[in-house]
């Protein structure tokens, strides 16, 4: 039974059946009388103010098509005090996920495939994330489908109530749940591969047979619908989508010199030996969209889990792991290395604003400047990046966070459920 504090309930078991799935519901009292009632009488939707579905009466069209004025107004009003976005809290959705089938409707999820080639070509998702509960579930109702399956590994070191909740929004999907095995996870270290690899192995024993596996993490947004993604994959014939480039020397350091975690990934003077490969090293991005048998070939080939345990002590391991695999000839889904090749061709699996790299296009700069704010050199997007976003390739985008600019969250969403109900077969 799902552990919740006794302060927030007693805990009560109920099992009902739905659709031949055992279904847990944890009823209870909180300890603030009357609370509930106020809750659902305030009205969840009218607090969150879901996407208005008609294009004609919302102010994201004219943002995402670059409309200085709009844009301009939204940015001035988001920084004044009164209009600072309240987010959800991991309370409100386990108040709203009590009921399961009200939480769905509520927060509209999409309950059935949309066309008969989603319904077809089911996709899985890893998904990593450690805080920003609202986030994760608008995260993940914007790319739910009922015929993909979704695997959530939370951070160790995440605090219980967030676990709790995470649990309490899984519960109410046949097709959400959470990886058996919960890594610490440290940023740049290995424990951030381990835990995609957690969810592969568990995807693997799913019975929804996926075609294409993506990894994603909490501040992510979709670009594209579920049927673009669907019909992108269905035109790569079976190949992995892997950034995958020749890396520059500064990177090659990260694999050449043992590092250790602790608090962070610390360098130290000892070198490594060569890595256990025929094939030279690539680095990428750590996110992925990879074929079912990629995933399998990666607990069973005894080169790749060789190059697996090599990697466990080097410098931010995702950037060059699945790159390297996907020039290695004879793994599933893998692209060959074309020398001379254009910068250009290097797929881009996230559209991101580095610091570093933003500023006037014309004086050469690659992109404009970020309108949200720089988090550990990354831009939180701002409503003002989201025509740039939408003219990018990469079917998703990094960072995106409501408190930030709850705004440009919410206008990628009307983007997308707009174009998916508005292309849909139905």
């Amino acid at each position: 039974m799902r552990e919740f504090p006794r302060c927030v309930c007693r805990q009560l078991k109920k099992t009902s059946t739905l659709s031949g799935l055992s279904v847990i519901f944890i009823f209870g009292y909180f300890c603030w009388r009357g609370y509930f009632s106020n809750v659902w009488k305030s009205g969840y939707n009218a607090r969150y103010g879901f996407p208005n579905l008609t294009a004609n009466n919302s102010n994201c069209w004219r943002i995402i098509g670059g409309d200085h004025k709009a844009i301009e107004k939204i940015l001035l009003k988001s920084k004044t005090i009164g209009n600072k976005y309240k987010a959800l809290t991991e309370m409100d959705y386990l108040t709203m996920t009590r009921d399961c089938d009200n939480f769905v409707k509520i927060r509209e999820y999409i309950t059935f495939p949309l066309s008969t080639e989603e319904r077809d070509f089911p996709l899985a998702y890893s998904m990593v994330i450690h805080t920003n509960i609202e986030m994760f579930e608008r995260l993940l109702r914007s790319i739910y489908a009922p015929q993909n399956v979704y695997c959530v590994h939370v951070d160790r070191k995440s605090p219980k109530r967030f676990h709790w909740t995470v649990r309490a929004i899984a519960s109410c999907f046949r097709n959400v749940f959470i990886v058996g095995k919960s890594e610490l996870v440290v940023y740049a270290s290995w424990s951030r591969v381990q835990a995609d690899l957690n969810c592969m192995e568990e995807l693997l024993q799913s019975p929804v047979l996926w075609k294409y596996l993506i990894n994603v993490c909490g501040q992510d947004l979709p670009t594209k619908t579920n049927r673009d993604i669907v019909n992108l994959l269905m035109a790569k014939n079976s190949s992995n989508v892997i950034e995958s480039d020749s890396p520059p020397g500064y990177k090659q350091k990260r694999w050449e010199y043992h590092y250790y975690k602790s608090r962070n990934v610390v360098r130290t003077n000892r070198k490594k030996r060569p890595p256990p490969i025929n094939h030279p090293m690539f680095v990428g991005s750590a996110y992925f969209l990879v074929i079912r048998e990629f995933v399998r070939t990666l607990f069973v080939d005894p080169e790749i889990q060789a190059f697996f345990k090599w990697s466990e002590d080097t410098y931010s391991p995702d950037e060059h792991i699945w790159a390297t695999l996907q020039r290695m000839p004879g793994i599933p889904g893998s692209i060959p290395f074309t020398p001379g090749h254009n910068r250009r061709d290097v797929t881009v699996t996230r559209a991101v604003k580095w610091a570093v790299l933003a500023g006037d296009v014309a004086k050469g700069a690659l992109y404009p400047p970020c309108t949200g704010k720089y988090r550990h050199h990354i831009c939180v997007f701002g409503s003002g990046d989201l025509h740039w976003i939408m003219q990018q390739e990469p079917l998703f985008a990094n960072k995106f966070d409501p408190q930030v600019d709850n705004t440009a969250v919410q206008c990628i969403e009307e983007y997308i459920r707009y174009s998916t109900i508005h292309r849909s077969e139905y």
